[in-house]
């Protein structure tokens, strides 16, 4: 039963997660946390960690991550299954429709009215993961004792490192857990 439910919810986070990783992070969220209680938040800022420092899609490592968690290696597959099942199909029937139909404004109109919901998919995202960045207890609070001053910190100095020094970002995410291993050690 268990490989159902995982097949079936990685099946529609695949169906539905236009632009990408990020994208699918709040319905991962939706399903893993909220909906079955898979996982904790905890373990979902672990997950979206691990999921963008090993190799792959972010969706597919998190659907793997999320399956092997919750019922081993067969919820893994299960997971994993789930979630690049709809791609398979989408792609290639948009490949086929697209080099058949791609001169048609009605194509150029969907493609264009399509980017803002990727955009916000995108956007959710990124406030998922930074909400426990940022705050103690992981929820937007006004209080100034809520706030994780080592978390933003690192949050900015990675933002200057990416932007204004256009560090790679893998060394980024090195410098970023080797400055917080410093900081759990010295304290």
């Amino acid at each position: 039963m268990i490989y159902l439910q995982l097949f079936f919810a990685f099946l529609q986070i695949g169906a539905l997660s236009f632009g990408g990783g990020y994208a699918a992070m709040p319905l991962i969220q939706a399903q893993a946390i909220d909906k079955y209680h898979w996982i904790s938040m905890s373990d979902f800022t672990s997950l979206i960690t691990i999921s963008e420092m090993t190799p792959g899609p972010i969706a597919i490592n998190s659907a793997t991550f999320v399956g092997t968690q919750t019922a081993g290696i067969l919820g893994g597959l299960a997971a994993t299954a789930g979630c690049i099942l709809p791609s398979c199909i989408f792609v290639t029937l948009l490949a086929w429709l697209y080099t058949r139909y791609r001169n048609l404004s009605l194509m150029q109109g969907i493609l264009g009215a399509l980017r803002p919901a990727v955009v916000s998919m995108i956007l959710t995202a990124g406030i998922t993961i930074l909400l426990p960045v940022f705050f103690t207890d992981g929820v937007f609070s006004l209080s100034l004792g809520s706030l994780h001053l080592r978390g933003i910190l690192l949050f900015l100095g990675a933002l200057l490192l990416l932007r204004r020094f256009k560090l790679d970002p893998i060394k980024c995410m090195v410098l970023c857990g080797l400055a917080e291993t410093v900081c759990r050690l010295a304290a």
